[in-house]
């Protein structure tokens, strides 16, 4: 992926072999990539695959990371590029909830860890701990709606396998109105696929 100088410090070797070992191993089995974004390992791009027999099956995410100064005895600051419905992730701003970006963070995890527990999340919602309590919402009371939902928004925003015919027509019929495609997405979503309350929620913002 790239070259190191010989005169770096010991702690950007030292970053380097972690790297190399904790990334570079088996990331096409389980389909996680990282990039570095700037020369100083302070800012990377990671890329996860959606999990088989989930509605995120066939899409690739794009990940923020932040590695702080304080790495590793605090986790990386992560987020979501490409936009994803998700009771865990905010369909607004990508922030996650999950316990090792936190409180659970130990210090012999690497970011291979990160990438893989993010995509065990796709697979395994925790609804009661939301970071999106709209999206929870759905998945608790209507979870056919939400796996319809996650699919859509899969395949508008992580190239995933086309979804329900239905929320394709009435996305079209609400653009065909003038209303931008990302805000028509979020309001149907949010508003169970109710063309008149997703229009009323349009025309009120």
């Amino acid at each position: 992926h790239f070259t190191m100088q010989e005169d770096t410090g010991s702690f950007r070797i030292s970053y380097q072999n972690l790297w190399h070992k904790s990334l570079l191993s088996n990331t096409s089995k389980n389909q996680i990539k990282v990039d570095l974004v700037d020369e100083n390992f302070t800012e990377l791009k990671g890329e996860i695959a959606g999990p088989p027999d989930t509605p995120y099956e066939g899409g690739r995410y794009q990940l923020e990371i932040k590695i702080p100064e304080t790495y590793p005895f605090n986790p990386p600051k992560v987020r979501f590029i490409t936009k994803i419905w998700h009771p865990n992730i905010s369909s607004v701003t990508g922030a996650i909830c999950l316990d090792i970006l936190k409180d659970q963070w130990a210090a012999a995890m690497t970011l291979r860890t990160v990438l893989l527990s993010l995509q065990a999340l796709l697979a395994a919602a925790e609804p009661d701990d939301p970071q999106d309590a709209v999206v929870a919402n759905q998945y608790k009371q209507n979870p056919e709606m939400f796996k319809q939902t996650a699919r859509l928004w899969s395949h508008v925003y992580a190239g995933a396998p086309s979804s329900s015919p239905e929320y394709t027509r009435k996305i079209d019929k609400l653009c065909a109105m003038g209303f931008d495609k990302n805000a028509v997405i979020v309001a149907l979503s949010s508003k169970s696929w109710d063309v008149e309350t997703a229009t009323e929620l349009l025309l009120s913002n």
